[in-house]
């Protein structure tokens, strides 16, 4: 029986692999405009810091975690032994803990310091029911800025992320921004109590799940996708009538550098997002088609006490991340599709297999030169081998035969003319062999000049 991807997992096949790489490059380059450097962390960390960072209430940490272990490991549990904190191991769920727990443990915010900006890309794990904009593993662009406490700071993040949204091929008409705030330590407990006691007032109306929820987080029943409990929520308190004055002016000036620069937003007092790291302000962007139930494609907030919680000094946070799958979801809706990952400059036809060594040694000068070269290897007649490169998308395809080779020439045709031209070979290479790998298309000269000949 053939052996297929896992469940919830899927190949990223080459037009989509070279889609995503568009993507991450697209946004590495946005984000780099406002001083972001890239990082990179491990796949895995310890499970701990996943639970003290996301939260043991979520459904992230107590549902959907993917445990690592070694099987020396798991043969000491299944021998009633037990693993040390630093052996149990957890897939990254997300990116934001990981990136924190690095910015703590090499000390890059020291006392003073400008603050960090970082961003980050690459593959995410969760233990959730596959379903369309939800995979076991799925891939995210992400950024974290620690060290300044500022709305300017949350404003610029959320501004830089729709700029993203525009440049990638998002639908912007079919895309809302919500934002809210959560409140901080001063205020939150005050208002997390009311909404136990406005859940316990209704606990015949809510699911199972909720009640426990409301022990341990009562905000997170705001995510519950129950439509009884969803009901009830909506008349439930609302957090703008709990905030501290600080947390009020905080979200007022976010609002007002989004007005100013002509962002659009919804405000919703029920976003609560879905980990325990957020403080005041938390926002989400949805689209309205292709999505299926899962609308989000991105979203984030502050988090001033996460560096605490994973062991540092109080270093205020913004962070946001975007699903890659979701988006691409949305960008197809749209009517979008990924460009083809065929691209080849110059395809090297033979006539005959007496001229091949000549023909491989023609591919290969044209690639030393930074051009995008192809040959058959399948020793295809030449009418196979024209529509061969006519396959890949090659521009040209120069045809080497016996008389071509005894005349030291090489016949050139433009796929899209169909315009031929003779070329002389030792010309050719000469100027091929000028550029050493430096690509075609700038001040020196194009694949066109020099396989330039008589029509």
């Amino acid at each position: 029986m053939a052996i297929n991807s896992p469940e919830g997992t899927r190949d990223l096949l080459p037009d989509e692999a070279k889609f995503w790489a568009h993507f991450r490059d697209t946004a590495f380059g946005i984000f780099a405009r406002y001083g972001y450097q890239p990082i990179e962390t491990p796949l895995f960390e310890q499970t701990d810091l996943f639970v003290r960072g996301i939260g043991q209430a979520t459904d992230v940490v107590s549902k959907e975690m993917f445990t690592a272990i070694s099987g020396e490991n798991f043969k000491r549990v299944m021998e009633g032994g037990t693993i040390k904190a630093k052996s149990r191991l957890s897939l990254r769920p997300e990116g934001t803990a990981g990136v924190v727990r690095a910015v703590v443990q090499h000390d890059l915010v020291p006392q003073g310091a400008a603050p960090a900006k970082l961003m980050y890309a690459g593959p995410m794990f969760r233990a959730e029911r596959p379903q369309k904009g939800r995979q076991r593993m799925f891939n995210q662009v992400g950024i974290e800025c620690l060290g300044a406490e500022d709305p300017s700071v949350d404003a610029e993040g959320i501004i830089m992320l729709m700029r993203f949204y525009a440049a990638i091929g998002v639908p912007m008409d079919a895309t809302r921004l919500l934002v809210n705030s959560m409140g901080c330590e001063q205020c939150r407990p005050k208002y997390r109590e009311a909404v136990r006691e406005y859940m316990n007032a209704h606990a015949e109306h809510m699911c199972e799940e909720c009640m426990r929820r409301a022990e341990i987080n009562p905000l997170r029943a705001f995510d519950c996708k129950n439509p009884g409990c969803a009901e009830v929520m909506e008349g439930a308190p609302k957090i703008s009538d709990y905030l501290c004055d600080d947390c009020r002016e905080h979200y007022q000036a976010v609002k007002t550098y989004l007005d100013g620069a002509g962002i659009s937003y919804i405000e919703d007092p029920t976003l609560v997002r879905g980990l325990d790291y957020y403080t005041r302000t938390v926002f989400e962007v949805q689209v309205d088609q292709g999505m299926g139930s899962q609308n989000a494609i991105g979203g984030g907030g502050r988090y001033d006490k996460l560096a605490e919680e994973v062991g540092g000094r109080p270093t205020p946070g913004f962070g946001f991340a975007l699903g890659y799958e979701r988006c691409a979801l949305a960008i197809q809706a749209a009517g979008q599709a990924f460009p083809s990952a065929q691209h080849c400059d110059i395809f090297v036809a033979c006539v005959d297999d007496s001229v091949r060594a000549e023909a491989f040694s023609l591919v290969q000068a044209c690639r030393d030169a930074g051009v995008t070269a192809e040959m058959d290897h399948q020793h295809r007649s030449l009418k196979s081998q024209f529509k061969l490169a006519d396959k890949v998308g090659s521009r040209m395809v120069a045809v080497l035969g016996p008389d071509e080779l005894a005349a030291g020439e090489v016949k050139v045709r433009n796929m899209s003319t169909h315009h031929e031209r003779l070329v002389k070979l030792d010309q050719a290479k000469a100027l091929l062999a000028q550029f050493g790998g430096e690509p075609f298309g700038g001040a020196h000269a194009s694949i066109e000049d020099v396989f330039a000949g008589e029509e």
